[in-house]
């Protein structure tokens, strides 16, 4: 699987099976699909590229990235079966890069911890805006019921790639967690569980999110929007305060970090 070929897609019927991956991964009809082809096929003509993972004749995964302005670029959406996730985004940075790209910015829910340690950890980007409810209402298989909060990540190009993660059991932000916990824990998450610590300086906070919101959101969506709307009031006062979204535990946990110790 990890070796499925992945290029750029123009064709009608290219673009239609990429439209149909689309519909299956956001649970959405065929018939009304999260990105129509006709859409897709536009921002193809407007300079932006659509790239696909084959496994054999199947689309395993796609990804739709557009120029954007001062050498930047935007991932309008990606997905990808598991283990193509990272080839999908370096096509998308070759892609960039060779249109004179330096950075590659997207959204995505912050409370998808997976998603946050593929885009923080795995790939170096860094959070750097918080958008609350920023779609409004949204009526696909995976994000029906709750508020639409996004977290921008912004992914330097040029940048090497991170270290391969620790293994289980070694993660340094678990670490460095359990090192810090005296500082205090300020907040409780609606499980009853913590929700954020400190360090002693307050240069660093941890938040933690749910282990899959995704089945929460489907079994108790109450308490998913309860998740929602603490995570959101710890991200917001952080971002205010001058933090960015730096890095994800293996056990749910963000790093949120001041920006002077990111310099």
């Amino acid at each position: 699987m990890t070796t499925a070929p992945i290029r750029a897609v123009h064709g009608v019927a290219e673009i239609a099976a990429v439209t149909d991956y689309f519909s299956d991964v956001w649970h959405t009809p065929r018939t009304a699909p999260p990105y129509p082809a006709e859409v897709l096929h536009s921002l193809i003509h407007a300079g932006g590229a659509v790239h696909v993972a084959l496994d054999g004749t199947r689309v395993a995964g796609a990804a739709v990235v557009v120029l954007g302005p001062q050498g930047d670029t935007y991932s309008l959406v990606a997905a990808a079966d598991q283990g193509l996730g990272l080839a999908v985004k370096r096509a998308q940075r070759a892609w960039a890069l060779d249109r004179g790209a330096r950075t590659m910015r997207w959204t995505f829910d912050p409370l998808v911890g997976r998603n946050a340690r593929f885009n923080l950890a795995k790939l170096g980007a860094v959070g750097t805006e918080y958008l609350v409810d920023f779609y409004g209402p949204m009526a696909d298989g995976v994000n029906d019921g709750d508020e639409s909060d996004r977290l921008t990540v912004t992914w330097d190009l040029t940048a090497p790639e991170p270290a391969a993660p620790p293994p289980p059991g070694m993660d340094d932000a678990h670490d460095r967690r359990a090192a810090l916990a005296p500082a205090g824990v300020s907040a409780v998450a609606p499980d009853g569980g913590p929700l954020t610590l400190h360090d002693r300086d307050g240069q660093r906070v941890w938040c933690r999110v749910p282990d899959d919101i995704v089945a929460l959101r489907a079994a108790a969506p109450a308490l998913a929007l309860r998740w929602r709307h603490a995570v959101r009031a710890v991200f917001t006062d952080a971002f205010a305060r001058g933090c960015t979204a730096t890095g994800m535990s293996r056990d749910g946990w963000y790093t949120l970090t001041h920006q002077e110790q990111t310099a």
